[in-house]
């Protein structure tokens, strides 16, 4: 199953709620139960983020829904980026090499055409 990772920043309410329970976050996670996802780590972090979290879910749009169901039941802003394990970029360079290519043409003075 793909996996994803999801970046948090609380709102106000979020902040004041982690305040006054700081398990709060962990509570509204483990109370969402949506089939095909599972949360494989979640972080607190310092920086431009709160939280980050590491999920395994079915496809794109089961990673939406529980995104959207986290975002209102923890008090946060989620963003949600789809992984490509490293691997996969070696397997597909063995498979094809294409080469690089810019989509661009330049005309050369002379008839010539450089790429």
């Amino acid at each position: 199953m793909p996996i994803y990772i999801q970046l948090l920043t609380l709102t106000a309410d979020g902040r004041e709620r982690v305040y006054r329970d700081p398990q709060s976050i962990v509570n509204a996670q483990d109370s969402i139960h949506i089939q095909g996802v599972q949360l494989l780590g979640q972080y607190a972090v310092l920086g431009d983020y709160d939280y980050v979290n590491i999920v395994e879910a079915r496809d794109n749009e089961t990673i939406a829904v529980f995104s959207l169901y986290l975002g209102v039941r923890v008090g946060a802003h989620v963003t949600t980026l789809p992984t490509i394990p490293v691997g996969r970029f070696e397997a597909l360079e063995e498979e094809q090499s294409p080469e690089l290519e810019t989509g661009v043409q330049l005309r050369v003075p002379g008839g010539g055409q450089a790429v």
